[in-house]
């Protein structure tokens, strides 16, 4: 694999970010970059700011100060038709997963591809592919009040990654579930990272985040550092040709 392939998807530059002038920054002067085909775990007190933090990626707030690159855009620079595009590139999963309770678990996926115009056919081969991939294969007519909150982490899992985002971000995807379906979450996240997706997960599970071996930051006071060592960092080129 070239090495452009893991140039910086995410670059921030000097950012700083306040919700007023009044304020207290939630980030201070913070310079960080994130790579592809990489898994990135963030952690923090409650009310550190790691949902701003990525917020910030998403273009859903923008820096006070600084400037934030993401795919080769200036998140600054994007408009209104351009932002939807960019948007288009990467997935959003959220502890409250915020699924039509009125859809089933294959409308749910789906929808996403038919609000892109893809035909219902194509649409519904691909969504069942997916499913069964989420080891949700026999749910697919099942309403969202018929399942656990796991197997509703994993539907709005698949219906972030359907459209094959190039950066996933999680925030506290794990939160509302029990262990075993925390690591069911992180072994499909794993599979997502050898597709080359970059992932980047906020969590305050510290037992999930030591027994892998992701790169851990943690956001505190306004500041990003690296708090481990990797033995085998978890970026993957290989092994993807299924959902690449």
């Amino acid at each position: 694999m070239s090495n452009s392939e893991f140039s910086p998807l995410i670059q921030f530059q000097n950012v700083s970010f306040s919700y007023s002038h009044s304020a207290q920054e939630i980030l201070k002067n913070v310079s960080i970059s994130f790579n592809s085909h990489a898994f990135y775990f963030l952690t923090g007190d409650s009310g550190s700011g790691k949902s701003s933090f990525l917020k910030l990626m998403y273009n859903e707030l923008l820096p006070t100060h600084g400037s934030i690159n993401v795919l080769g855009v200036d998140t600054r620079n994007l408009t209104i038709q351009t932002r939807a595009l960019f948007r288009q590139q990467i997935g959003i999963v959220l502890q409250e997963c915020e699924l039509f309770d009125h859809l089933n678990v294959e409308e749910n996926v789906a929808l996403v591809l038919k609000l892109q115009g893809i035909s219902s056919k194509k649409a519904k081969t691909y969504t069942k592919d997916l499913l069964d991939w989420a080891g949700l294969g026999d749910y697919l007519h099942y309403f969202p009040k018929q399942l656990s909150a796991g197997q509703k982490q994993r539907v709005a899992v698949a219906r972030a990654v359907i459209r094959k985002p190039k950066i996933l971000l999680a925030d506290e995807p794990t939160g509302n579930v029990d262990d075993v379906q925390s690591k069911r979450l992180m072994d499909l996240f794993k599979e997502l990272v050898k597709t080359g997706t970059t992932i980047i997960m906020t969590t305050h599970n510290r037992q999930l985040v030591n027994s892998s071996d992701c790169f851990q930051y943690i956001l505190h006071h306004g500041k990003i550092k690296q708090t481990n060592e990797l033995r085998n960092s978890m970026t993957f080129g290989e092994n993807a040709e299924r959902f690449a």
